[in-house]
């Protein structure tokens, strides 16, 4: 394939963007980085224009999935499209427990998996659906005196830890293969999953945290209709490649004599 079929193609996939006037970008956050780091790399992919870009809904960076970005004067609607309802996929582990919830950390303490039934986990759902309660995890962005809490966690700092009131509409058990569990959840904004499934492992005598988690749902919109960030720059470096040629056309032909 010729650079120019890979450009035609790349063209194809995207509409024609106004990014001063504000646009919403669904974006597939990759593995590991964090929701910032997107933000990042789409800004300075968008120089030499001087644009303000936002995410609408942190992702832990070891969290994949939807995250929605908006630019321009469209970043002035943020708090509206991060007050939407979300959904997710993932798979917590039972019978172990880690700090952080999740894999960001090592196992700290393991349980036996004796008397852990399907129909105790199916159960145990019914006690997290509805309106619930719950505790941010101590390594989380939630900042306390002006400082996050994973920073006063990796000092080994323990803090108090404020309750907060969630809503889960949904929560169903997809896969059951022990010790892993798969799930499919639908909350409000301000939800940790990662309490969720730590709060769940206790709710049957055990331990649990999370290790795999997708946003596929923000508001209406869906993971599947997301870009990919690698094929997002593709297409705004190519667009810039495309642009200086045919500035460069157009300055050659004003200079060619009539």
């Amino acid at each position: 394939m010729t650079d120019q079929e890979t450009d035609t193609q790349i063209d194809k996939s995207f509409p024609e963007f106004n990014f001063a006037e504000g646009e919403l970008l669904l974006i597939n956050k990759p593995y590991k980085w964090t929701s910032f780091d997107v933000v990042g790399k789409i800004r300075n992919s968008l120089k030499p224009l001087k644009l303000k870009v936002g995410h609408a809904g942190t992702l832990d960076p070891l969290a994949t999935g939807l995250l929605l970005l908006c630019t321009g004067k469209l970043t002035k609607q943020i708090d509206t499209f991060q007050a939407e309802e979300k959904e997710y996929t993932g798979t917590m582990i039972l019978g172990a427990t880690t700090p952080s919830f999740d894999l960001e950390t090592a196992i700290e303490e393991e349980f036996p998996l004796d008397g852990v039934t399907d129909e105790r986990i199916y159960e145990a759902t019914k006690a997290f659906t509805g309106d619930i309660q719950q505790y941010p995890p101590a390594h989380s962005a939630v900042k306390v005196n002006g400082e996050r809490l994973y920073v006063k966690a990796r000092r080994g700092e323990e803090t108090e830890l404020r309750l907060r009131f969630v809503s889960v509409p949904e929560f169903e058990i997809t896969r059951i293969a022990l010790p892993e569990i798969d799930f499919r959840i639908v909350c409000s904004k301000g939800t940790y999953i990662r309490s969720l499934v730590s709060d769940f492992g206790k709710s049957l005598q055990n331990g649990a945290y999370l290790s795999k988690l997708t946003r596929t749902r923000s508001g209406s919109f869906l993971l599947e209709n997301a870009y990919e960030v690698s094929d997002f720059v593709a297409y705004l470096r190519n667009k810039k490649e495309q642009e200086a040629f045919t500035n460069s056309d157009n300055n050659i032909d004003a200079k060619t004599p009539q």
